[in-house]
């Protein structure tokens, strides 16, 4: 019982833990590699459908008069665009040769893989789910939801004029970008939400029960993150960069997620808000992110956002331990 107490305390990193273990099991034990290969590729599409519930659960909680933008959110958004922008400036430079040192070719191509791993870590919108967290942590909810729909807003725009920069290859448009975000964001943000209020409204009965299962949001998210853990571990060990690049990628991505918390809480502290603002800046997603690699820069990079996702909810984690220990954030 105290070993289930200890679980419980620590989800977040009990279920990067648990989608760890049970990736190498299925993928090393010959006798279960068969199932591993069947149910591997059913898990991912369960995402969204995890996504997708938790919100609503989540929205349940939540008024129409609390969906109101901050002076705040469009702070943060500036932060965003010129930490992206100085990765851009900082590729170009690399590209051009405008740095005041010589690089050799091959380690001029293993510093701009890097350069776009860490690119694409400031420039991920924030992640749908980051209501679930910054409720236990003791956020808004409504604020970030806010937030999260201007944060896609603002993607729209700097990816069709940034990603040409940074790969010159990557032909990718204004409606292209658009399309792609108001896809994801209406599926998986502006549908819940629609319906977590017609709940409200209609079937007050059955919001208010959904309010009194606690935690039932935040519990399918640690299955979501068991899940991405476990896919992330699959690309890091089948990444075929090696050596210290590899090892960069994955270091890299703690540096930004840090500075991009320690940034949001700096800037949410002088309206109040800290919490929010923390976990609006720092927590990403990074599946968005994996993609667009994937798609327009060089697939190698992807390992960064991957790495990204696991020092994220470990920052998260350890919020979660603090909150639970103390009763307030130290940080």
């Amino acid at each position: 019982m105290a070993l289930f107490a200890t679980l419980r305390k620590n989800a977040l990193l009990t279920a990067m833990l648990v989608g760890t273990l049970l990736y190498e099991l299925f993928a090393l034990v010959p006798f279960l590699q068969p199932i591993g290969d069947e149910v591997g590729p059913i898990l991912p599409d369960l995402l969204p459908v995890g996504l997708f519930t938790l919100l609503y659960c989540t929205f349940c909680k939540i008024r129409l008069s609390e969906l109101q933008p901050r002076t705040w959110h469009f702070v943060i958004q500036a932060i965003r665009v010129t930490l992206s922008g100085s990765l851009v400036l900082m590729i170009l430079a690399l590209d051009n040769g405008w740095l005041p040192i010589t690089i050799g070719e091959g380690r001029a191509e293993a510093c701009k893989l890097i350069l776009e791993g860490m690119f694409i870590c400031f420039i991920c919108p924030t992640a749908s789910a980051v209501v679930v967290v910054a409720e236990k942590l003791g956020g808004s909810i409504g604020s970030l939801t806010i937030f999260t729909i201007i944060a896609n807003m603002v993607t729209m725009v700097i990816i069709p004029v940034f990603f040409p920069l940074v790969e010159r290859e990557a032909h990718i448009t204004f409606l292209m970008a658009m399309l792609m975000l108001l896809r994801s964001v209406t599926l998986v943000l502006v549908v819940p939400l629609v319906l977590a209020q017609l709940t409200r409204r209609f079937l007050p009965a059955v919001s208010n029960k959904l309010n009194t299962c606690k935690n039932i949001g935040f519990y399918i998210w640690c299955f979501n993150l068991a899940v991405v853990t476990g896919l992330t571990v699959r690309n890091i060990q089948h990444s075929t960069v090696s050596g210290w690049v590899l090892w960069m990628l994955l270091i890299t991505p703690l540096f930004v997620c840090l500075v991009q918390f320690a940034i949001g809480k700096a800037v949410g502290r002088h309206w109040g808000d800290s919490i929010s603002a923390g976990q609006a800046l720092g927590q990403k997603n990074t599946v968005v992110g994996i993609w667009l690699t994937l798609t327009f820069l060089n697939p190698l990079a992807a390992v960064a956002p991957g790495a990204y996702v696991l020092w994220q909810n470990l920052v998260n984690s350890w919020q979660l331990w603090y909150k639970q220990k103390h009763g307030y954030l130290i940080w």
